[in-house]
């Protein structure tokens, strides 16, 4: 079975919205982690708006590793406003999107990845849908903004498999579901 991989940037006290204003020193180990990230990938899960935001970005960008994983593997979209997409290789889903994630691990093929997008993360995380975690942690504490467990309900256990430092000073820590 499939492994659905969480990748997000947080800030030291949790908070995962809006990383771009905070993870400011993108340093090359931290690529290194990208491109190890993205290579066991073949499927990515997007919400609406992380799939707007990036549609209008990544296809003209040149900025790698990410730019050419992400044009060219399988996006797949959680909506409930279906859309016409534009980006290629896009699958709009309108219904249950946690059957079809269900169905996707069932298939054979790399992990599925899910990159940014904290709404759709912290869904999936809810339904125990989430295998491992990716965190990029960086050397700040933001105060205010949406975290990756906002409202949860349960205990969920995580089993550590690794963690790095980074020249800049961020902390790579990658995580798998104890279940």
């Amino acid at each position: 079975m499939r492994d659905v991989v969480a990748y997000m940037l947080l800030s030291l006290d949790g908070v995962a919205e809006t990383p771009d204003q905070f993870v400011l020193d993108f340093d090359e180990v931290m690529y290194d982690n990208l491109r190890a990230v993205i290579a066991s990938q073949d499927a990515v899960l997007l919400g609406r708006a992380m799939y707007e935001e990036w549609s209008t970005y990544w296809p003209d960008s040149d900025h790698e590793p990410f730019a050419g994983f992400i044009n060219a593997v399988p996006k797949y979209v959680a909506t409930a406003r279906p859309f016409e997409p534009g980006w290629n290789a896009t699958t709009v889903v309108d219904g249950s999107f946690e059957d079809v994630v269900r169905e996707l691990k069932g298939r054979p093929g790399g992990d599925i990845g899910v990159h940014g997008s904290l709404t759709l993360t912290s869904s999936l995380l809810a339904a125990d849908l989430v295998d491992r975690l990716r965190l990029v942690v960086a050397p700040v504490a933001v105060g205010e903004g949406r975290r990756l467990w906002d409202g949860a309900r349960d205990p969920q256990w995580w089993e550590l498999e690794r963690v790095v430092g980074t020249p800049s000073g961020s902390m790579l820590a990658d995580y798998r579901a104890r279940r």
